[in-house]
């Protein structure tokens, strides 16, 4: 696999099976003596790693920092880093080019984010009415529940033996719809995910012995005031449907007010030797002087600043 586009195809196709989040990165425009060409490809994923060619230190660190930025606000750009001024373009970032070789870039970054996620608990007629209401609307459904058969829930992408191997992300809805015994047990394990919704299927009096059982579990105020219960909006349903669907508006009305991104917005600093901007990563490149740790855009800067920490310090001041 020498050719770098069936490696940008490969790791994208494993990422998209691993509903794993990450960015796409591809240069529309390059000006010499840039390195890279237009149509060249690389995948930033949420670590910050990038994978791929598309320029080197000059356009790395803006690429990756950009990446992670459209990965926490879902939003697709278009930058541009270029040494030569030029007007104003509405939906472009313009970012300086730091390489004394010139020449402009412009890289289109897009987030390929995984579809959400209805976690199902549960196989009551609810529950199915959930699943297939779910697959209709576009969302992952995976129901989770021991003994659960494909033949129960035709219209789910998967089927997990407990919510441990759901694959639940911030981004997912987690619905119980056991209407048994044990909900509470149900319960207080997808409150321990990071699902940004749980709903429980239940009355409101028997909500509130379960609510009031947790509580007194050790399950904090904030954590319980997560749960919705009765899950579904107050809207007269009757039939399983009906139900299912007051439920899923209730995930979507609460979506906008609550909707965490699926990865965080980097953290960033500024290297000390060139002015660049840089998100602050596993790998990201840094020094420590007098305490502090500072994070460059390649290893030549921090070569420079490691040579005269305080020169540098004094520079950039």
């Amino acid at each position: 696999m020498n050719d770098p586009r069936d490696r940008f195809y490969t790791l994208a196709a494993e990422l998209l099976a691993r509903r794993a989040p990450f960015a796409t990165a591809t240069v529309v425009l390059a000006e010499r003596p840039t390195s890279a060409k237009p149509g060249a490809k690389a995948i930033v994923t949420p670590d910050g790693r990038l994978v791929g060619w598309i320029g080197g230190s000059c356009s790395a660190p803006v690429v990756i920092r950009e990446a992670l930025g459209a990965l926490a606000d879902g939003e697709p750009r278009l930058v541009q880093i270029s040494s030569r001024p030029s007007p104003p373009r509405e939906g472009v970032r313009h970012f300086p080019m730091t390489c004394h070789s010139g020449g402009a870039l412009e890289i289109h970054i897009e987030p390929i984010l995984p579809r959400e996620q209805l976690v199902i608990v549960g196989r009551t007629p609810v529950a199915r009415a959930l699943a297939a209401l779910g697959s209709a609307l576009g969302r992952h459904v995976v129901v989770a529940d021991d003994g659960v058969t494909r033949e129960e829930f035709p219209t789910a992408d998967a089927i997990a033996a407990d919510l441990g191997s759901a694959g639940v992300d911030p981004r997912s809805a987690i619905i119980v719809a056991t209407r048994g015994d044990h909900d509470e047990v149900a319960v207080e394990a997808a409150l321990a995910t990071s699902a940004r919704y749980v709903g429980l299927v239940t009355s409101r009096t028997r909500g509130r012995v379960i609510a009031d059982m947790l509580a007194g579990s050790g399950v904090s105020p904030d954590v319980m005031q997560r749960l919705h219960y009765p899950a579904g909006l107050d809207l007269g349903a009757r039939s399983d449907e009906e139900i299912a669907l007051t439920i899923l508006s209730e995930i979507l009305s609460t979506r906008a007010a609550g909707a965490r991104p699926a990865v965080a917005a980097p953290r960033e600093a500024i290297d000390p030797i060139c002015g660049m901007t840089v998100a602050i990563t596993a790998d990201a490149i840094n020094a420590t002087h007098g305490g502090t740790t500072y994070y460059f855009c390649a290893e030549g800067c921090r070569r420079r600043f490691v040579a005269d920490p305080v020169g540098a310090l004094a520079t950039a001041r």
